[in-house]
């Protein structure tokens, strides 16, 4: 027992005067040296500008517009306009990175003159900002997220029955009425492109979104595990921008590069709070720019 004291009354003392020579050794940083050691970013979050309807919120045909047309390229190049201040360096967009190839292979088209852009987002933002400040690449980093071992198990599994109670639940359930987005009208077509874009960048509206998280499916229990509901929305949706986060992490860029990240509105609600809290970047706030 004397021994065990002994051993471990150096290990205290050693483990203190290490602290001390850390602590001694340790440089001061001050504020300004820190901030002007992280990289910039600025993030657009947008409502899909194709209407995929692959999301959970589904925008009626009827409902939707056509940014092709005149009085909306109008409102594009305005946004471009606006944003083209913000000065990019690096550009990422939601496309997987295994799409980068046909990515990078589109955008040299569009700079040849040989492709004429889509309707989606990362084209009529992301390709015209790129060429007006001759970016070589706009980079694919979206990804989906880990699913823990028994949510991939219940899903792999032959139960067809529970799935579509789970499916069900999923589209049909107690708290679709509280979504947000089944309270919001979106504005792209009675005030603009731009007022949508501002309706749903807004730091009320992504509080509101990261909620809708919190209910619905993040309460559905099955026999055994009255915690599949967390668990599944773990991997579908945090997990998931966690990783976005880290793919963006892994583009080599120095303080002195500015990033724009142009995503689906709703993945913001986590974005912006990875970008606010992380001591590598400084997030600045998008209607310094878009207005």
């Amino acid at each position: 027992m004397k021994k065990i004291q002994t051993l471990l009354l150096v290990a205290v003392v050693s483990f203190s005067c290490t602290n001390e020579m850390q602590e001694k050794k340790a440089p001061e940083l001050s504020q300004e040296n820190s901030e002007s050691d992280k990289i910039t970013v600025l993030t657009l979050g947008c409502f899909h500008f194709n209407f995929p309807n692959l999301d959970v919120e589904k925008i009626e045909e009827s409902d939707q517009i056509d940014v092709l047309d005149p009085k909306y390229q109008e409102e594009i190049q305005i946004i471009v306009d606006q944003l083209a201040e913000f000065k990019p360096t690096i550009i990422a967009i939601e496309r997987k990175p295994k799409y980068q190839e046909k990515y990078d292979s589109l955008y040299n088209s569009y700079l040849e003159g040989s492709h004429e852009l889509t309707r989606s987002e990362e084209q009529q933002i992301g390709f015209r900002l790129a060429k007006r400040f001759n970016l070589k690449t706009l980079y694919c980093t979206d990804t989906w997220g880990g699913d823990l071992e028994e949510i991939k198990d219940f899903f792999e599994s032959e139960d067809t029955i529970a799935q579509q109670e789970f499916l069900d639940f999923f589209y049909h359930n107690p708290d679709t009425l509280k979504m947000s987005f089944r309270r919001d009208e979106a504005l792209f077509k009675t005030e603009g492109i731009i007022a949508e874009l501002d309706r749903i960048n807004s730091e009320d509206q992504l509080a509101r979104s990261l909620g809708d998280y919190l209910i619905g499916v993040f309460k559905y229990e099955i026999p055994g595990n009255d915690q599949f509901g967390p668990d599944f929305t773990t991997g579908w949706w945090f997990n998931r921008n966690l990783r976005i986060f880290r793919n963006i992490q892994k583009i080599h860029a120095t303080p002195e590069d500015r990033i724009l990240v142009i995503y689906g509105a709703g993945h913001m609600n986590l974005l912006n709070i990875f970008f606010e809290v992380s001591p590598e970047y400084q997030l600045i706030p998008l209607k310094e720019y878009l207005n």
